[in-house]
Order: C-alpha cells, then structure tokens, then sequence
C-alpha cells in the first residue's frame, strides 16, 4: 500500500455496523463527505455527527441486498462483529470497483490512519494494521512535540516569498529556510506568535 490524499467532498462512503468502530469510522469521514450506516442499532458515538444512520438487519440482507446498499458508493466500510458478512460485503466491492476497508476480516485495499491536521498541514500514520496504538502512540507524541507546526509552516511561506525578492541564490535559499526551520530559538519564539519569530530570523538570517 502507498499513502494518497483523496479528496472525498460530496462523495457517498457507506459503513456497515452501528458500534463504536462504525462511530469512529463515520467520525473520520463526516466533516468531508456524505456518511450513510447501516444497522440493526447504533451506539451513542453517533450522537452529533453529521451523517445519515440507517436501520437495518444486515445478517438478514442476500446478495442481491447487499448489491443495491453499494449503488453509487466511492467507499465502503465493514465494521460489522460478523467477518463473514464483512467479507462478504469486500468481496462485492471488489466487484464494483468500490474502495474497501476492512475492520475485522480479510483485508480490504484501504485503511484508515491515524492523522494529525492543523490549519496548514496533515500527517497520517499508519502501521499496516499491525498495532493501532503505535499509530496512536506517534500522532500524539508529534503533537505534544511539534505544538507550534501549524505557526512554522506559515513562517516558512513568509520567508521563501522574502527570499524569492531579495536573494537570486536558489541554494542560498534553502540554505536560509533548513536553518530557520532547525533553529530551537525560532520554535520559541513561535510560541508568542510570528511576530516574535520574524526580527530573530531577520537579525541572524537576513542581514
């Protein structure tokens, strides 16, 4: 598997399973897309999230159910507690050509990170599957690390535009934005904002 960024705004993703895994999966997917879940019941992790929950027995849906459940889906999600329904529900995606992932059965051709976003950025971590508290595990200690990331990237645009007027050196300049970028100081100083970090750069940078 390779990391993509897909753009899913106004595209269906349909989720099998009303539990706590259907909720976080629904979660992840709501702010962008259109969220459809269909279950017998769902838990109160779907409180609040903007998607449509649909009630129905899919232990009980055939083929032919199941097939019609998939019309027009971009991506679909088993997180039923039966691996043989969601299987079952894989291997029809498979058929249609609909992206899969699978929470509990044989593997689907997607899976679902663990992100880290702000305003100007997003990391996405995954292990496989293998272990989703590693996953976990290293999107929090990034965000306990990096607290500022989001004020250093906007720093950063500031600065490759200034350089881009005032030093003709493509090398100089990436000089310039590697040393600002690995400077303890500046990451402080980010701390009370850019206007604190701009004059320390330009007295140590830019003269």
């Amino acid at each position: 598997m390779i990391p993509l960024l897909v753009d899913v705004s106004g595209k269906t993703v349909v989720i099998f399973g009303g539990g706590e895994v259907g909720a976080r999966k629904a979660a992840y997917f709501a702010p962008d897309a259109k969220v459809v879940v269909y279950s017998r019941s769902f838990s109160p992790g779907f409180s609040g999230l903007r998607v449509e929950c649909r009630e129905t027995n899919l232990s009980m849906a055939d083929e032919k159910g199941l097939h019609a459940l998939l019309d027009g889906v971009f991506l679909a999600i088993a997180a039923t507690p039966d691996r043989d329904l969601n299987n079952r529900i894989g291997e029809l995606c498979h058929e249609k050509g609909i992206l899969f992932n699978n929470a509990d059965g044989e593997s689907g051709d997607l899976l679902i990170p663990s992100v880290m976003k702000g305003e100007r950025f997003l990391l996405a971590i995954s292990t496989h599957g293998s272990s989703p508290a590693v996953s976990r595990f290293l999107r929090e200690f990034l965000e306990g690390a990096l607290p500022d990331l989001d004020r250093m990237i906007g720093l950063q645009e500031r600065l490759r535009a200034y350089l881009k007027e005032c030093q003709p050196d493509p090398q100089k300049r990436r000089d310039i934005v590697w040393k600002v970028l690995k400077d303890q100081d500046v990451w402080l100083a980010l701390r009370e904002g850019e206007i604190a970090a701009w004059p320390l750069i330009t007295r140590r940078y830019l003269q």
